[in-house]
């Protein structure tokens, strides 16, 4: 709608999480290292966390796309709610495979096969489980149990667990103490500073193919009051004062743009409850509030991640 307007040759502020406008900051590039050298160096299990809306499937797609000089197949889980059955199934579907039976020992058998010869191959495989903190403590353990596919010397399948804070807690139950224990590596993503949200604003319209500013640095400022860092917000914030500034024919989004929008949304008045790691701090339960209801606004940028993924 607004593109031709603000002569950008692609939406800055889109649904989904599109790799090429992951804006690289310290705390991003140590994520997305760990989840590759995880992922390559056939580590086993990584886990992934970060506040809603923080760019975490981003960061994976980002991730993902880094091999495709190597043959990489990818099975992405999207929805944890499943028993055994139906999770194995579903990897072995996203993988490419037929399942020629219904049992889990065949399911397992034929993974096992499948990932020997692409092992021997030299191919990575990779499963990916978003929205991790909602597994089942039963298919929590069977996920587990799925490392135990290896060769002497190496995993033969890579497991990717990415969710929410509240996935590091379910973690450090003790019934799940053998799973924390195969963890090799930790990532986690984090809102943004007041320096960082401008520059993630300015990055992502500058790959858009912006050539002004369009945000004022007050509106930019108040941005980031009302989204506290929350890339999802962010952009859900950006993406409709750029309409406002549209359909008002103004160049320039304006603080009161920005506050006009903020009110529509109501971000001051629902409140919603951010935890302290997503805003850089390492506890996980000591929630901070905030304005703004991010689960409110969630659906409209919940890319649908997709499935087999050979690269």
């Amino acid at each position: 709608m607004y593109k031709s307007f603000y002569k950008l040759q692609s939406s800055p502020f889109g649904t989904s999480p599109d790799p090429r406008f992951l804006y690289m900051m310290p705390h991003t590039r140590e994520a997305l290292a760990c989840l590759e050298y995880g992922i390559s160096a056939r580590k086993g299990f990584t886990v992934l966390t970060g506040e809603v809306g923080t760019g975490k499937t981003t960061l994976l797609r980002r991730a993902l796309s880094s091999f495709s000089s190597r043959r990489v197949s990818t099975s992405f889980v999207f929805n944890p709610r499943l028993d055994t059955l139906d999770f194995l199934e579903f990897v072995l579907t996203d993988f490419g495979i037929a399942p020629t039976t219904r049992t889990k020992s065949g399911m397992l058998l034929q993974l096992n096969r499948w990932l020997i010869e692409r092992f021997r191959m030299e191919e990575t495989c990779v499963v990916v489980v978003d929205e991790a903190q909602n597994l089942s403590w039963d298919l929590l353990e069977e996920i587990r149990l799925l490392t135990n596919l290896e060769t002497s010397s190496e995993k033969l399948l890579q497991i990717v667990l990415s969710g929410q804070p509240e996935l590091e807690e379910k973690l450090r139950h003790p019934s799940v103490r053998q799973l924390r224990q195969r963890v090799s590596l930790w990532c986690r993503t984090q809102s943004l500073t007041e320096s960082q949200t401008h520059a993630y604003v300015a990055e992502r319209l500058r790959i858009a193919g912006a050539s002004w500013p369009i945000f004022s640095q007050e509106a930019l400022s108040l941005i980031h009051r009302f989204s506290r860092g929350i890339p999802r917000i962010i952009n859900l914030l950006c993406e409709h004062s750029l309409i406002v500034g549209y359909v008002e024919q103004i160049r320039e989004i304006t603080p009161a743009i920005v506050e006009g929008v903020a009110v529509e949304l109501e971000l001051e008045t629902q409140p919603f409850l951010i935890s302290s790691a997503a805003m850089g701090g390492g506890g996980m339960s000591s929630p901070l509030s905030v304005s703004g209801d991010a689960l409110n606004f969630s659906t409209a940028f919940n890319g649908d991640p997709t499935g087999r993924q050979d690269r």
